[in-house]
């Protein structure tokens, strides 16, 4: 009796329920929105018991679906079912080496792996010792090359001396010559500077003449008689 009741109870529940929200979906602004909260559709009949296992002889079928990769990703899936022959899947040994090798090459045992280190090692302390090795070298050479460069800065500053002497004579030639200073830039100053160097040439050359003359006509003296 109470259970008969209680049913009855529920289902006049239900049905004002059902009468309040039909209402509220009609009278609301938002009633397609509440039509879409309140949809169920129907489940979908999906055939989960036959794998779909595509036909590499039709033209429909793509390309992706015929390669080996995919029908191992059928044979992972479905197994027998797929039809598939798992000896096919097997790599050939062209595959099978570049597998091993590539294994070899990111994964190698512990000894490889050792002796590679031992060998980065052994090359790190070589460099450093050629590095060490060069330095001393250079530190040692060190005492000459400042020799070297401050006497090649004696040499410089001379030179620099010698010019400015030279052109300050040349420029005092110059006025004597022509009576008045003369700018250095000017022809008759260049064909001045070029007359002088030619004659210092010549009278050079003469006192190299006279020179090797002089020792050409010196008396030769004989050795000493040896006792």
């Amino acid at each position: 009796m109470a259970a008969s009741v209680l049913c009855r109870r529920v289902a006049v529940l239900c049905r004002t329920l059902s009468g309040i929200s039909s209402s509220k979906t009609a009278n609301s602004p938002y009633g397609p929105l509440l039509q879409i909260a309140y949809y169920n559709p129907r489940p979908l009949k999906l055939n989960l018991c036959d794998p779909y296992i595509p036909d590499k002889d039709s033209r429909k079928t793509p390309e992706w679906q015929k390669t080996a990769r995919y029908d191992g990703k059928l044979y992972g899936r479905y197994g027998s079912a797929s039809g598939i022959d798992p000896t096919s899947l097997w790599p050939s040994h062209e595959q099978l080496d570049g597998i091993i090798a590539e294994e070899n090459e990111w994964h190698p045992p512990l000894e490889v792996m050792l002796r590679n280190i031992a060998v980065k090692e052994r090359e790190e302390t070589e460099k450093w010792q050629a590095k060490e090795r060069l330095i001393a070298a250079n530190m040692a050479k060190m005492p000459k090359m400042i020799a070297d460069w401050r006497r090649e800065k004696r040499e410089t500053k001379q030179k620099l001396k010698e010019d400015k002497a030279r052109r300050a004579k040349l420029l005092a030639q110059a006025r004597e010559r022509f009576g008045y200073a003369v700018d250095p830039r000017s022809p008759k100053f260049l064909e001045m500077v070029a007359e002088i160097e030619k004659e210092e040439k010549k009278k050079k050359k003469l006192m190299k003449r006279r020179l090797k003359e002089e020792q050409a006509a010196a008396p030769v003296t004989p050795p000493a008689a040896s006792s």
